[in-house]
């Protein structure tokens, strides 16, 4: 049964390293990885604009409203996080100031993740955060190898 289990592997990991993968990709996957990752932001951020009543009620569901208010106004933080989303989102996009543009949206992300997903009724906005968080960390770890 061990034998079956270890030849069923080996076959699944040949299937992956034969898996297609089209030169257009390869010399793009940078880019496209870097813009998909921007648009979270520049749409989420200027989300903190247009959607400001919606945005301040998850505040007020949230069960860390008190601890918001006592760091600011919780309209003037949703500007100023979108402010940040929408101009380091797009310095992101087009590939100026990598590395800074992914510490500021990661500092700005981490609390407007804990302030509003933590909450019941959030778990997949938490997990899909946590793992933009973790692109974040790709392209600072990165720097200037993400095109």
């Amino acid at each position: 049964m061990r034998a079956l289990a270890i030849r069923g592997w080996e076959a699944v990991r040949d299937l992956d390293n034969r898996l297609w993968l089209p030169g257009w990709l390869t010399r793009h996957v940078d880019l496209i990885f870097r813009v998909t990752l921007s648009l979270i932001f520049i749409i989420g951020g200027l989300g903190h604009f247009f959607g400001l009543q919606g945005m301040l009620e998850r505040i007020k569901e949230s069960p860390l409203r008190d601890q918001v208010e006592m760091i600011g106004d919780p309209t003037a933080l949703l500007w100023l996080s979108g402010a940040a989303f929408v101009v380091f989102g797009l310095l992101l996009m087009f590939g100026r100031l990598r590395r800074l543009s992914a510490l500021i949206l990661f500092v700005t992300l981490v609390p407007v993740t804990v302030a509003i997903h933590i909450a019941p009724g959030h778990v997949g906005p938490l997990f899909k955060n946590v793992a933009i968080l973790g692109a974040l960390l790709l392209v600072y770890g990165r720097g200037t190898v993400v095109r």
